[in-house]
């Protein structure tokens, strides 16, 4: 899921953010709808990793060009991080939860309310922003940023890392290598 727009040329960042929201919502709906525990855990496994890599993007290319190109955008961006971390949250406690409790299911809903909140937020008000203020060949370059960075990003929520430009250039790629390969020994699904 995580490279399917890389060999689009001209495929812009607001497309692939998107597509990746539209995923993503669509495997929180697959869960509720599967009786089969071991299979809701790997869609919820799959969601997960999807999000991270998602809002790691997000905070490392998107975010800036917003405060740089967006009036307002700082306090935008920081809006948007507070959400991230509420998602995060909710997602670290969804890793904690078998897939069998009835707390499972409340917290995958709960995932999805904060998930579509999110999403409209950035498709009705930031996206059009973004394409007013920055040019498209400028959109289609942050699109290829951000499916590198998706390539790099953390699997699993991390919530007492900050979410900040400087932390996922830096630190990031490191954190995301140990999640990867814990999810390899751990037989974890990630998409």
């Amino acid at each position: 899921m995580t490279e399917t727009h890389a060999n689009q040329p001209g495929t812009d960042v607001i497309d692939i953010l998107t597509s990746d929201h539209r995923e993503m919502l669509e495997l929180l709906g697959q869960i509720e709808g599967t009786p089969d525990h071991d299979r809701r855990r790997e869609l919820a496994d799959t969601v997960i990793a999807e999000v991270m890599r998602h809002a790691v993007a997000e905070e490392m290319y998107v975010y800036p060009a917003i405060k740089d190109h967006v009036p307002n955008g700082a306090e935008e961006v920081e809006h948007d991080k507070k959400e991230h971390q509420e998602i995060v949250e909710v997602m670290k406690r969804m890793e904690d939860v078998d897939a069998g409790e009835p707390t499972f299911l409340e917290l995958v809903r709960q995932l999805e309310g904060q998930l579509r909140h999110h999403v409209n937020d950035e498709e009705t008000e930031q996206f059009p922003k973004l394409r007013a203020h920055i040019p498209g060949d400028k959109l289609v370059d942050l699109g290829k940023k951000v499916e590198t960075a998706k390539k790099l990003a953390p699997t699993r929520p991390h919530p007492h890392a900050p979410h900040s430009e400087l932390f996922h250039k830096t630190v990031g790629p490191g954190v995301g290598m140990v999640d990867r390969l814990l999810d390899k020994l751990t037989g974890r699904h990630t998409g």
